[in-house]
């Protein structure tokens, strides 16, 4: 049986990981084991590690953190009939969901187990693993916004894209992994898509088909956009980023919609942990934000929700995109890996430079650690 190896966040709030060796796992039903080859950090991995006492506390440590994995399967479970042994993919892992709550579901490793219904096959694509492991958890939350009826509820996409719908989303904050995702996955649903990205990174958004960007940090982009969408038929907004849902709330006050809905992939997380009583304090902070925003939008009309995933996972949503979906779209070159990826280095010892690299901050990239 081969050696496996992680990447272990050793105890609460621990400000570095450990590599050692973990048992092999095992593929139960529904399941399958893959072999590691490139690794995608996200922000919540970071946020987990550096505030595990507010975020995520049913996790026992020491744990596997990671969501976003690729690889070549090695074995499968009972009922597992789509994928076979030497099928390259990429999937979600699950570990840190509180339905599941266990390492051997945790990306931070050399071989680790994936649910069929989260898993992608790539075999019959030619993109690579670093590439693949981009998709997982962006992937899902983009269509959480999108597609769940708790949220925006449009179409879903098809192969062959679907013609022009005649309505338009707002994704604001479009060269986010989140928002990459969100961008292709709503112009392929046939939606005119309107979003913002640093002005360097427009040509990658027109790359993926949106309609038009604004650059965020312009202080006339709100009016700007609610010009441009004047006679549109607005379905909402996706918010992704620091401050993109009062921006979106007030760019969908300005304008006639369909639905005046802000899906919301961000959370108010404040940038710096409080020195007294963090957890009262930020809990406080939370509360008191989302009282204020949900009062704001009921005197405007405007509803919003934060993107929970676990809905997507549960009414088939989800594992239409991963199995249905993506495989084909890939294979055709419709759907694109995107942001561009930043390999930080080889070896699960990397995973730590990796996280704190993307906390202190990256524009248009996704991190990567092959292995």
């Amino acid at each position: 049986m081969p050696t496996n190896r992680a990447a272990f966040q050793p105890r609460r709030k621990a400000s570095c990981i450990q590599v050692r060796d973990t048992p092999y796992p095992v593929a139960g039903e529904g399941q399958l084991v893959v072999r590691t080859a490139a690794i995608a950090i996200n922000p919540i991995d970071h946020l987990i590690q550096s505030r595990g006492d507010i975020m995520f506390t049913h996790i026992k440590y020491p744990f596997i953190l990671g969501m976003d994995v690729s690889g070549e399967v090695v074995s499968v479970g009972n009922g597992v009939t789509r994928i076979r042994p030497g099928d390259r993919v990429f999937g979600l892992c699950r570990s840190t969901s509180a339905a599941v709550n266990d390492s051997a579901q945790g990306a931070f490793q050399s071989y680790t187990v994936l649910q069929e219904d989260l898993t992608s096959n790539i075999t019959n694509s030619e993109i690579s693993y670093p590439e693949a492991s981009v998709f997982p958890l962006a992937m899902l939350t983009a269509s959480s916004a999108l597609f769940d009826r708790a949220q925006l509820g449009l179409y879903l996409p098809k192969q062959q894209a679907r013609p022009s719908s005649g309505k338009a989303v707002i994704i604001w904050g479009g060269s986010s992994s989140v928002g990459c995702c969100a961008i292709q996955l709503a112009v392929a649903a046939g939606y005119e898509v309107y979003t913002t990205a640093s002005t360097h990174n427009h040509p990658l958004m027109q790359k993926l088909g949106a309609t038009q960007a604004w650059d965020y940090q312009d202080t006339t982009v709100v009016q700007e956009m609610a010009d441009e969408l004047a006679g549109k038929n607005l379905v909402g907004a996706v918010a992704i980023g620091k401050g993109a849902a009062e921006k979106c709330m007030e760019v969908l006050v300005k304008c006639k919609a369909e639905r005046k809905h802000v899906a919301m992939a961000t959370f108010p997380v404040p940038d710096q942990e409080p020195g007294f009583l963090p957890v009262f304090q930020i809990m406080a902070s939370f509360i008191a934000w989302t009282v204020a925003y949900k009062l704001r939008g009921l005197f405007n009309g405007v509803s919003s929700a934060f993107v929970d995933v676990e809905p997507t996972i549960g009414n088939g949503i989800a594992k239409y995109i991963f199995t249905e979906y993506l495989p084909k779209a890939l294979e055709s070159g419709s759907i694109i890996a995107a942001p561009e990826v930043q390999i930080v280095g080889e070896g699960l010892e990397n995973i730590q430079e990796a996280m704190d690299t993307l906390r202190r901050g990256v524009s248009a990239k996704k991190l990567v650690v092959t292995l």
